[in-house]
């Protein structure tokens, strides 16, 4: 999918990386393959799998791929805030390392901000056409609830609050100050976000998901502690 008139690259990739060794050279391909990447931003949260050697000979291919590593595994809230401050594009991204969201379904979220009409976009997994990969129900409940309870905080009406592939415009991104470190980091995010009250698109993506075997890393406590970041941020405006 293009969109008509796509100016040059003007995009910064936040990509966090944990034991992803599988998948992650192909996803760092298919990134720098969308021509609106100007800049990818690796943040390796000390991978133990080989990750960090495939990283190093990617980093020497491409010259756009920043490759940034944390000492300690801080998670993935701790990557993405560490892959905004390394990004020096006007839209920022947030890519997974797995192969569950596609790169070449950039022009389709970027569309809302190239044409002026938007200040963040969400991904949703649960509106459009998109193919899916059918997986898990409870996780589809628990999503569906934390959502809702998100909604109630922001007055927003998102269908997909904990999708990963999130855009942004680099001056939004600069006027909220992030602290979790986990997956918490998607409703501390989309809160406070939606406390500035900028324009928040939504746009429907793909969805390829893993299974715990294939690698699927978030569990039942971080559906916890997104409830406890719902609470923080949305009731207590921490």
């Amino acid at each position: 999918m293009e969109v008509p008139g796509t100016p040059s690259p003007c995009v910064s990739v936040i990509m966090p990386v944990f034991n992803e060794a599988p998948t992650v050279e192909q996803v760092v391909r298919k990134v720098l393959a969308q021509p609106s990447v100007a800049q990818l931003v690796v943040v390796d949260d000390a991978s133990t799998d080989g990750s960090e050697e495939i990283l190093e000979r990617l980093a020497t291919e491409f010259p756009r791929l920043l490759l940034v590593r944390q000492a300690v595994n801080a998670g993935k809230g701790a990557a993405v805030r560490k892959g905004f401050t390394e990004a020096n594009q006007d839209i920022l991204l947030i890519q997974d390392a797995d192969l569950e969201y596609d790169p070449e379904e950039y022009p389709r979220i970027l569309q809302p901000l190239l044409a002026g009409r938007a200040d963040a976009v969400f991904g949703s997994r649960f509106v459009g056409s998109e193919a899916h990969r059918v997986l898990y129900n409870w996780h589809s409940i628990a999503n569906g609830f934390l959502t809702q309870l998100s909604n109630m905080v922001t007055n927003l009406n998102l269908t997909d609050m904990e999708c990963c592939f999130k855009a942004f415009r680099r001056s939004v991104i600069d006027r909220v100050e992030l602290v979790e470190d986990r997956f918490g980091i998607e409703p501390e995010l989309t809160i406070k976000i939606a406390r500035l009250k900028v324009r928040v698109y939504e746009v429907s993506v793909s969805y390829c998901g893993r299974t715990y075997a294939e690698g699927k890393k978030i569990g039942w406590k971080d559906g916890v502690r997104a409830l406890y970041a719902i609470a923080k941020y949305g009731l207590f405006k921490a």
